[in-house]
């Protein structure tokens, strides 16, 4: 079986499930070539495990201070060359396309008749699972974006409907020290972090994001270049994350046990279906702005208890190799089975 596997590049949460896909790929010998869209080529970082992979500009977001510019955003694909990267994609040889949202993979393996599966979280919002926001532009872009023949979603909790666990490869957690904090808030300014963290001078925050602020640091905010080792190690060993309502940031730290405090990106339909299914189960504060009040709050909070979830990835590139893709009932039966969900979770259906 030779595998052409499609990654929406905009965002870390992809990469981060395609390298645990990787892994299982490799362990069982399956040979795979990776292509990655919507980021500018020099702007990837530790992409070893993907070998000679391939990059094309496909479709992306354009972001200003936390918020989605729709008219940015759409001027920006409108004048990318994704029809001719579709066009020109020859997926000859290729046995099947898997895809994590990724526009030029899905469309040109639609357009030429091989087989694909989606492998992403955005794939469960097919679903009625928690959501906000929503509207028709909103299910179009779910819909066409990225279209496959079999749609594998992943999410926190099934929500009764045959839904995949979260890929999920963390370091082992370091402990819980409450007084450090990760912060990863990439789609806000370097400078409003700097100063809503300012005030709270009896916590360390370590900061991972792409721009350094102008305005000289406290001493208890540790600033740092996105780095993937060094983030897993401060995950690891920190508190509470504060972030984006990103999937994958979520899922690391419920499966850590790390409190959890969240800022949406405004404008973005699947970091607003994150919120509503994180407040649905209780698992996380929210904050619509870079609020103190919020953040003074949620610093006492308690940790949570961690969720052990499975390893996806092997048991889902087993899956594969049978064949039977048309049927992910018992996969997904089969994974949630070795999941202890908190107690509170089970009236969440």
């Amino acid at each position: 079986m030779k595998i052409l596997y499609g990654v929406q590049g905009t965002g870390n949460g992809h990469i981060s499930r395609a390298r645990v896909m990787s892994k299982a790929l490799k362990q069982h010998n399956i040979d795979v070539d990776f292509l990655f869209s919507g980021r500018t080529p020099q702007y990837y970082f530790d992409m070893q495990c993907f070998g000679d992979y391939q990059t094309r500009n496909g479709m992306t977001f354009v972001t200003e201070n936390g918020r989605v510019n729709t008219m940015k955003t759409a001027r920006c694909n409108l004048t990318t060359a994704i029809f001719s990267e579709i066009k020109h994609l020859d997926l000859t040889g290729y046995d099947l396309v898997l895809n994590d949202f990724e526009p030029v993979s899905a469309w040109a393996a639609k357009q030429q008749h091989v087989p694909s599966i989606a492998i992403s979280h955005q794939a469960a919002l097919q679903y009625p699972v928690p959501k906000q926001g929503n509207n028709w532009f909103n299910e179009f872009l779910l819909n066409h974006f990225a279209p496959v023949d079999i749609a594998l979603g992943c999410h926190w909790h099934h929500f009764g409907f045959p839904i995949l666990p979260p890929f999920v490869e963390v370091s082992p957690n370091g402990g819980d020290h409450s007084h450090q904090i990760l912060v990863y808030l990439p789609f806000e300014d370097a400078d409003r972090i700097a100063a809503f963290l300012a005030p709270f001078d009896q916590y360390h925050f370590f900061v991972y994001h792409s721009m350094q602020p102008l305005q000289e640091l406290a001493e208890h905010i540790h600033w740092h270049g996105f780095d993937r080792e060094g983030f897993k190690q401060h995950m690891a060993q920190c508190g509470g994350v504060i972030g984006n309502a990103g999937f994958e940031l979520a899922s690391e730290a419920m499966t850590l046990g790390k409190k959890l405090l969240v800022k949406p990106l405004l404008g973005q339909f699947e970091q607003s279906a994150n919120l509503a299914a994180l407040q649905l189960l209780a698992v996380a504060e929210s904050m619509q702005t870079l609020d103190p009040t919020v953040l003074k709050r949620w610093l006492k909070n308690p940790s949570p208890k961690p969720i052990a979830y499975p390893q996806v990835g092997d048991a889902l590139v087993a899956w594969l190799k049978m064949g039977d893709w048309h049927q992910p009932q018992d996969l997904c039966q089969h994974l949630w089975s070795q999941v202890e969900l908190p107690e509170n979770w089970h009236k969440r259906q």
